[in-house]
């Protein structure tokens, strides 16, 4: 079954990429073309208006409606890869700044550990108490 399926979704797709071109609008036209004397020789306006209606718009719309689709298709999968681009280009900046950011923080608490450390080694910080820590509105 699933060879069938996949036979099935080949021809479907060769079809869509076939009809969905103006060469094969043009094609659809020329077709449509063939019975439009034999529709205004009747003088009845129901055969003509079936005849565009039926014959023309069917055939010829479908591929030019089909062309536009794939266009703006086309034309939206440029603007996510656009997108997508600059987002990831952002993203590594970002991360890029993260790691320096990073940096900088193991710097600085490299050099407050040496600060505490040179202020409890030194005279009037080894018997001191710890500084107290601030509260908010005097709650400990």
């Amino acid at each position: 079954m699933r060879a069938v399926n996949d036979a099935l979704n080949r021809a479907g797709a060769w079809i869509t990429r076939v009809v969905g071109t103006m060469w094969c609008a043009i094609v659809f036209a020329g077709i449509a073309l063939v019975s439009l004397p034999g529709a205004l020789a009747t003088h009845d306006v129901v055969v003509i208006v079936a005849w565009v209606a039926q014959t023309l718009l069917q055939l010829v719309l479908l591929s030019v409606i089909m062309v536009g689709q794939s266009l703006a298709s086309a034309k939206t999968d440029t603007t996510i890869q656009e997108t997508h681009d600059r987002v990831t280009a952002i993203l590594a900046e970002h991360a890029d700044q993260h790691d320096d950011t990073h940096e900088l923080l193991r710097d600085v608490h490299a050099l407050m550990t040496a600060v505490h450390v040179a202020v409890a080694q030194s005279p009037a910080g080894a018997g001191a108490p710890p500084p107290s820590r601030p509260t908010l509105g005097g709650l400990s």
